[in-house]
């Protein structure tokens, strides 16, 4: 399991490059996420987090969904900072011996890192900052877990 909140960008093919191998996997699953602006006028997104916090919160989530789905392994980044639309935001990655798990466990981490990780968001545009604040349906996610 490997869990990486940086500023930095990342290559999602390298990333996944060797993941799971030597595991007995039957499955990798992965997941990249882009900032998106729903809003149309968004310049840029920032992300602000507590070190040592948020990496302890998000590996509680990781190490859940380890055990719950018996994942040989996980890789979870998630960046900070300044951040323009289209560029990666997240990535997750399961490996399991059945497909079905690694994507379940895949979802799991997902719905979770969405609403319970650490991290506070705000919306840059042509006419200031905005913080972005929960929304129900994020939440409503959970419920199926």
């Amino acid at each position: 399991m490997r869990i990486a909140v940086q500023s930095a960008p990342f290559d999602a093919a390298a990333e996944i490059a060797g993941f799971g191998s030597g595991t007995n996997a039957g499955a990798l699953v992965t997941f990249t996420g882009l900032v998106r602006d729903d809003s149309g006028r968004m310049q840029a997104l920032e992300l602000e987090h507590y070190p040592g916090m948020t990496e302890r919160a998000i590996a509680k989530i990781a190490e859940e969904a380890m055990a719950r789905w018996s994942l040989a392994d996980c890789l979870v980044i998630h960046r900070f900072g300044r951040l323009t639309v289209g560029e990666p935001i997240m990535m997750v990655a399961t490996a399991a011996r059945h497909r079905a798990a690694a994507f379940e466990a895949a979802e799991f981490l997902m719905d979770y890192l969405k609403s319970r990780a650490p991290f506070w968001k705000k919306e840059i545009g042509p006419d200031g900052t905005s913080w972005v604040a929960a929304k129900a349906s994020d939440e409503d996610a959970l419920t199926r877990w």
